[in-house]
């Protein structure tokens, strides 16, 4: 039977340009090739949970304005429950300029929009459901999801953002890549749940009460765009332990599912299928 997971979260539509190389401050670089996708960190990871068997539902907002269907399609197109992420009349959509460089390597700028109108007076009863957060909306509708929630709780502190240490020590698992396990330091330490930390194409971590308890290394790829290959990531590893697997098989799991993404170009565009990422070099020990 499949895990149920709730999702809150955000909504972006991505506006990707793919060039040679990114731009340093104050250059212009031209030659790059525009691509539009669905985007946002709640909306990436509640698909890349959905795409690898859970029942998801996202709980998000988006303006009344042309991009907020574009932004919901691969979502809606895969089964992802929006019901509780509806349009706001007075907001945009929130956008993200996301530009690519040949080796993968990517800049981001995002306008939140209606993600900044996801209050706490909004957010729907959990009931027991796991649920997934991110920080691309307020913090105190994060907060209070992380206070309301009776079952598992994780957090994937990203972009970097203070975050009190009540919701930090609630949370079952905190995920973070290593810039943001800099900017928390020992914010991070001594804390009761699962922290799990992305290395890139070196992997993760996976930490219990600041003891390593399993490590893994992600299949060999060539990578086009890692946008959303740590949500792809997030999913994964939510979804895989959820499902019961042990710490060594769902950290597996869940670097094929990012490094599957990063191989492909666009956000949810590129977010792995089960059976994709259960064939994927290295799944099985």
């Amino acid at each position: 039977m499949s895990v149920r997971l709730t999702v809150v979260g955000s909504v972006n539509l991505d506006l990707v340009a793919s060039g040679s190389a990114l731009p340093c401050p104050g250059q212009t670089v031209t030659g790059a090739v525009l691509a539009r996708h669905p985007g946002g960190k709640g909306a990436n990871q509640a698909l890349a949970a959905r795409r690898l068997g859970a029942e998801v539902r996202l709980v998000g907002r988006v303006g009344a304005d042309p991009f907020a269907e574009e932004a919901l399609a691969l979502l809606r197109a895969d089964g992802v429950d929006l019901s509780d992420c509806r349009a706001v009349e007075d907001a945009l959509t929130g956008v993200a300029l996301i530009c690519v460089s040949a080796d993968g390597e990517n800049q981001i700028s995002v306008a939140p929009g209606s993600n900044l109108s996801l209050t706490p007076d909004l957010l729907p009863d959990l009931g027991g459901e796991a649920v997934l957060l991110q920080l691309e909306v307020p913090r105190e509708t994060v907060e209070t999801t992380v206070r309301a929630a009776r079952g598992f709780v994780a957090l994937n502190l990203a972009p970097a953002a203070e975050i009190g240490r009540e919701t930090l020590e609630r949370a079952d698992l905190i995920i973070v890549n290593e810039g943001e396990a800099a900017f928390y330091g020992e914010m991070l330490e001594g804390l009761p749940g699962l922290l799990a930390v992305t290395l890139g194409a070196r992997g993760a971590r996976l930490f219990r009460a600041g003891e390593l308890i399993a490590e893994a290394s992600p299949p060999p790829v060539a990578a086009v765009d890692t946008t959303g290959a740590g949500d792809a990531f997030s999913g994964a590893l939510v979804v895989a332990l959820l499902e019961g697997q042990t710490p060594d098989a769902a950290l597996r799991f869940a670097c094929a599912a990012g490094a599957l993404a990063a191989s492909r170009p666009g956000a949810q565009p590129s977010l792995p299928t089960r059976a994709a990422v259960e064939a994927a070099p290295g799944i099985r020990p």
